[in-house]
């Protein structure tokens, strides 16, 4: 993947953001997306339903359970995400940022909307426990919250906005051995919400920068926020694999832990670019994805 360094200028206006200039005064410059990606949201709708009713990912169980159980975390944390956000929108200077906050939410809001639908239809369809799987996170949340300051929070939107964008990122990469190992009716679901992911991977950690968020905070609450994400994931799909009658397939879950941790896994594909963000001057655009938007836009025009 292609990787951009900042002007020395932008380094150092961008440091700047997160400094204390003399009497609360700081640099008007706060975003850092790049000028030509905009973060604009696309209200669409997704007919999935026959999909849900099989293994929709390479016919296979435990891929299709582990996407499944992704799903499932999205309408709860989507809505998380927006709160921590828009808690600090009077914070922000620059009306650029402010605009892309605007677009963040507006496209969160509708990834909340169709998982939400995608959640419900599958769990109708197939007995899972939405009760029970939205409950834990639920849960989850509601001790976030409690526990953890507004900056905080923030924080952990930022380190899960990263974490989604870097499996935005193999998913829609071309050599990635699964593309096209999908339903297609879902592949279009799951490349719109991971181009929309790439477009806003930076608006959550911009707020953070801009309002004094630390490079310390940031770093723990990663090393936190990424234990309970892969246990949430993990719970969703032995939930659905029991539900199916295939928990307790060894073969089964060797197969998935080849499809995580293998040579092409989906975790080992990701794991460079989850380490950049504990780099110093770690920024998320830093990691130029346009090209990945750039395919997608491309491959909409027939339809548009």
């Amino acid at each position: 993947m292609a990787r951009f360094d900042l002007t020395p200028a932008e380094k150092l206006a961008y440091s700047l953001t997160d400094c204390n200039l003399g009497k609360g005064v700081t640099m008007n410059r706060q975003s850092n997306t790049p000028s030509d990606v905009p973060v604009i949201p696309r209200n669409r709708e997704h007919h999935i339903a026959d999909a849900l009713t099989r293994d929709w990912y390479d016919n296979h169980p435990f891929k299709t359970a582990w996407y499944n159980s992704m799903s499932i975390t999205f309408p709860l944390g989507e809505k998380f995400f927006i709160d921590s956000v828009r808690a600090f929108s009077d914070q922000v200077t620059d009306p650029k940022l402010q605009e892309e906050i605007r677009g963040f939410c507006g496209q969160e809001g509708f990834h909340r909307r169709e998982h939400d639908r995608y959640n419900r239809t599958l769990c109708q369809l197939r007995g899972y426990d939405l009760q029970y799987l939205e409950g834990r996170l639920a849960k989850k949340l509601a001790f976030t919250r409690k526990m953890l300051s507004p900056l905080e929070q923030l924080a952990v939107t930022a380190a899960l906005e990263h974490i989604t964008a870097i499996l935005a990122e193999s998913g829609l990469d071309p050599d990635n051995p699964d593309a096209l190992s999908m339903d297609p009716a879902m592949r279009e679901l799951w490349d719109w919400h991971a181009v929309e992911e790439l477009e806003h991977k930076s608006v959550a950690f911009d707020v953070y920068r801009a309002v004094g968020g630390t490079d310390k905070m940031r770093r723990k609450v990663m090393r936190r926020t990424i234990f309970f994400l892969l246990l949430d994931f993990t719970v969703g799909t032995a939930h659905m694999l029991r539900r199916d009658g295939k928990v307790w397939s060894p073969r089964l879950w060797l197969q998935g832990c080849r499809f995580l941790f293998g040579k092409n896994g989906v975790y080992r594909r990701v794991w460079p670019a989850y380490r950049e963000w504990f780099k110093d001057g770690f920024h998320p655009w830093q990691r130029d994805t346009r090209a990945l938007l750039s395919n997608w836009e491309q491959a909409q025009a027939p339809a548009t």
